[in-house]
């Protein structure tokens, strides 16, 4: 039910980490997530840890799903002097095509331990539905 918009994000990403770069706004880098089917609903999980709520931004448009984020660094003293610096800071995104058969009305987000958590339900008309048949009119009815 999803599909992924961009082969080469992924070597996008690992080229990132390897290079030490952050995403900027013209050019995010690309998020972690995990996408599967739990019952009547597609759950979708982004990691962003130490990303505040208000940096994150949640768009669908048509059947497009983007997610941007942005991790700011940690306000710093002049007396500070950084010795490590590894945890990415920057911006974030991802774009999704959702399917046509999820309900992109209804979506549920909620955010818990550095983790964005989408719940997208299947729309009503996608579930599977049985046919009964009418004795003697030869039509058939769908029931829902």
């Amino acid at each position: 039910m999803l599909m992924r918009t961009d082969p080469f994000r992924e070597m996008d990403r690992i080229v990132q980490q390897l290079s030490g770069t952050s995403g900027t706004w013209s050019k995010p880098s690309a998020m972690p997530m995990d996408a599967f089917r739990e019952g009547d609903e597609y759950v979708i999980a982004f990691d962003l840890p130490g990303v505040s709520t208000e940096a994150i931004d949640i768009d669908v448009e048509r059947n497009m799903l983007t997610v941007k984020a942005e991790r700011r660094p940690v306000a710093k003293a002049d007396t500070v002097q950084m010795e490590l610096s590894e945890r990415p800071l920057g911006v974030f995104s991802r774009q999704i095509v959702l399917a046509d058969t999820l309900d992109t009305e209804r979506i549920q987000a909620d955010y818990d331990a550095g983790v964005l958590t989408l719940r997208i339900p299947i729309a009503e008309r996608a579930k599977p539905r049985k046919v009964s048949i009418g004795a003697g009119s030869g039509r058939k009815q769908i029931s829902g």
